[in-house]
């Protein structure tokens, strides 16, 4: 069965940083191309980052450029997303998303190009 498992939400003050995992079981994460999203409270789900299965190809979000990083750990299955001078708005549920039917240099920012996700973390940016 596969399954994606994020961890490392929580509360963090504005400016400071934070790194999500995304551990994935029943399948070989590094098959597979990966996106990060988020939900804030009454608003739609939007791409972050993504990474291609290759990892030569990211693809980010304005909003996230220059202070978001993915990154992926083939042999332990799991993939990060580093955060650093998170801001109030970016109060959220973030979820990791993974699909094989992308090329090797693929990844997309777009939910419905993703066939799995995990459940998500909630991470808070408030003093």
């Amino acid at each position: 069965q596969l399954q994606l498992v994020e961890s490392g939400g929580g509360l963090v003050q504005p400016g400071g940083s934070l790194t999500l995992s995304c551990a994935a079981s029943g399948f070989a994460l590094g098959r597979y191309a990966i996106g990060w999203f988020r939900q804030a409270p009454g608003k739609e789900r939007e791409g972050v980052l993504c990474m291609s299965r290759n990892s030569n190809t990211t693809k980010y979000s304005d909003s996230v450029k220059g202070r978001f990083t993915i990154s992926r750990d083939n042999a332990k299955n799991t993939a990060y997303l580093q955060m650093k001078s998170l801001e109030p708005e970016e109060t959220a549920v973030y979820s990791c998303a993974a699909d094989s039917l992308f090329g090797p240099n693929g990844c997309s920012l777009s939910e419905s190009d993703y066939i799995s996700w995990g459940r998500g973390t909630q991470v808070t940016v408030s003093s």
